[in-house]
């Protein structure tokens, strides 16, 4: 649809997802807020979808908050920032985080701008892929604000603390090859979507109840104790042992030069 904020599609089990509004390099407004939730819970739902690729139409990813509609649309701060006591985030934290929930992985591809609420929904991704020139910047130091929308759970995963907190409180600009050297991007390439989108076929050619299991032991066991991170292995291994795809897998890695099966859709994870 012409107002879509927010493009889905789906093919050979990788879901497409774009941030539509190019006109404003892709900020958020709350409808666009609440498209990226609802088209993240579609994703979860669909047990066919292996991977995702997630990227913005026109020249940015995505310049954060539109900060022009929320002036005229102030009730939106309140409304989104609510938490309900049974949930575990507000709107503006779920908008990013939900893309680390899901159980498959997601492929961000960034080009242009990537500033505020877009960095925070890339750092929530497993990978991204980035232009070397890309524009990047935890940008709420600009307004007198702190980076709330989950980027405390994501950038003590990926940088030092030190480097976390230089950007955050100069909230300067830094290109694609700076954030690769600080681990807040995964690989660099001049056509990122490209490089998602190989990478993404390359994932769902693999079992897709082996890919999950590794996306939940790697959520459960890093920077956790060795005891720990051992038993999560035996309980996520036995999860997947004589499941039909770890038969499959198997069948298909002793098969020499015979057709290789296809696999069934996820049902674990």
């Amino acid at each position: 649809m012409e107002n879509d904020k927010v493009l889905f599609h789906l093919e050979d089990h990788i879901a497409y997802v774009s941030l539509n509004r190019p006109d404003k390099h892709n900020g958020l407004d709350e409808a666009m807020i609440v498209q990226l939730v609802q088209t993240a819970k579609r994703i979860k739902k669909d047990r066919s979808i292996r991977c995702v690729v997630l990227q913005g139409q026109g020249t940015s990813f995505c310049a954060g908050l539109d900060f022009n509609y929320v002036a005229k649309h102030p009730s939106m701060i309140a409304k989104l920032f609510l938490k309900w006591p049974w949930r575990k985030d507000n709107m503006f934290q779920r908008v990013a985080h939900i893309w680390r929930d899901l159980p498959i992985p997601v492929i961000a591809a960034i080009h242009g701008n990537c500033f505020g609420a877009g960095m925070q929904i890339i750092l929530a991704c497993d990978y991204r892929v980035a232009t070397p020139e890309a524009n990047l910047s935890i940008l709420e130091m600009k307004w007198g604000l702190i980076p709330d929308m989950s980027g405390m759970v994501t950038l003590s995963r990926l940088t030092r603390v030190d480097i976390a907190q230089e950007l955050t409180m100069t909230g300067r600009f830094f290109s694609g090859k700076e954030a690769a050297d600080y681990g807040l991007v995964s690989k660099l390439s001049d056509n990122p979507v490209e490089m998602a989108q190989a990478l993404a076929k390359t994932i769902a050619m693999q079992s897709p109840d082996a890919v999950a299991a590794t996306k939940y032991l790697y959520k459960k066991t890093w920077q956790q104790d060795t005891r720990m991170a051992l038993f999560w292995e035996r309980i996520t291994q036995l999860r997947l042992l004589g499941r039909k795809n770890q038969r499959i897998a198997m069948q298909n890695g002793l098969a020499k030069g015979k057709v290789k099966k296809t696999f069934i859709d996820r049902s674990s994870f």
